[in-house]
């Protein structure tokens, strides 16, 4: 097995990353996830790799998290996120698509509905209303897809955004 060529360096206490995420509906749910430790959820995806394009990564990630290959759509927002977790100040460029994830992948609404050990994390998924208030009760970063997810751009969208202390979320 080759090592991975993940984007992402290392600058003291702080760190800069190349993330891809997707955010996949069904029946008026999105699919988020956590870390089990965390204390905040987020939209599936991954760090991408050098040579890799940020939908192929996308689809890696997704066979790798969800067992299943999913069709990435458009793109919606392309951010710069600055946030601090786990004593790091982060530097996040972030690429946020639409994806369709098949029907073979489980639905049941607001319950867990898949788990996987990813490297040290325990994963675990679950379909969440795609609402302002659920996404906002939920506690799910970066902050404005919240905003925003009752109305998706239907051009991606550049933002430089502060998520500030995810430790404290």
């Amino acid at each position: 097995m080759s090592k991975r060529r993940i984007i992402r360096v290392n600058a003291g206490h702080s760190r800069y990353q190349m993330r891809i995420a997707g955010l996949g509906f069904r029946e008026g749910h999105v699919l988020v996830h956590r870390a089990v430790h965390e204390p905040f959820w987020t939209f599936p995806g991954g760090r991408a790799e050098i040579g890799e394009t940020s939908d192929e990564t996308l689809r890696r990630e997704m066979i790798e998290e969800l067992g299943v290959e999913v069709a990435v759509g458009r793109l919606l927002w392309v951010v710069e996120n600055f946030f601090h977790y786990e004593r790091r100040d982060w530097h996040e460029l972030g690429l946020y698509y639409l994806m369709d994830i098949p029907q073979s992948f489980p639905f049941r609404p607001d319950e867990i509905v898949h788990r996987l050990k990813d490297g040290d994390n325990h994963l675990e998924f679950k379909w969440v209303q795609a609402t302002r208030e659920a996404l906002v009760a939920l506690d799910i970063p970066p902050y404005f897809i919240a905003e925003e997810i009752e109305s998706l751009p239907l051009i991606a969208r550049h933002l430089v955004w502060q998520d500030g202390d995810l430790d404290k979320a």
